[in-house]
């Protein structure tokens, strides 16, 4: 059997990708990958060892299309920085969601383009 060292990148499809690649970096701290790399696209943008490709959405549909659904993106952050981006994303106006799953606490909320993430801390 193999190890695998964790999850590399999500694929998002998104209607504006500047846009999209704008949002991670602004509210969440994420930063630009591999600039230039594949005319734009995907777009990658990361934090860490977590990283999320964009895709511009095909055909220039209104929204983005749906293949194999991602529920959400959960990202962790240790108790100090779960509090920390709570008070980001209300500064910023950014919506979100409480909920404390007994083993760990989470936020949800949604990036432009509808994506559900969440920041979920088990240091509860």
């Amino acid at each position: 059997m193999f190890e695998l060292d964790g999850l590399d990148h999500v694929a998002l499809t998104v209607r504006d990708v500047e846009r999209a690649a704008a949002w991670y970096v602004e509210v969440l701290g994420f930063e630009r990958r591999f600039p230039g790399m594949w005319d734009g696209v995907p777009t990658f943008v990361g934090l860490g060892l977590t990283a999320i490709a964009l895709f511009p959405a095909k055909n220039n549909e209104s929204s983005p299309r749906r293949g194999a659904m991602i529920e959400h993106v959960a990202l962790r952050a240790s108790r100090q920085n779960f509090a920390v981006a709570q008070a980001r994303l209300q500064s910023l106006g950014v919506a979100f969601e409480f909920q404390d799953h007994e083993i760990s606490h989470s936020i949800y909320f949604q990036d432009p383009d509808g994506n559900q993430l969440e920041i979920t801390t088990y240091e509860v």
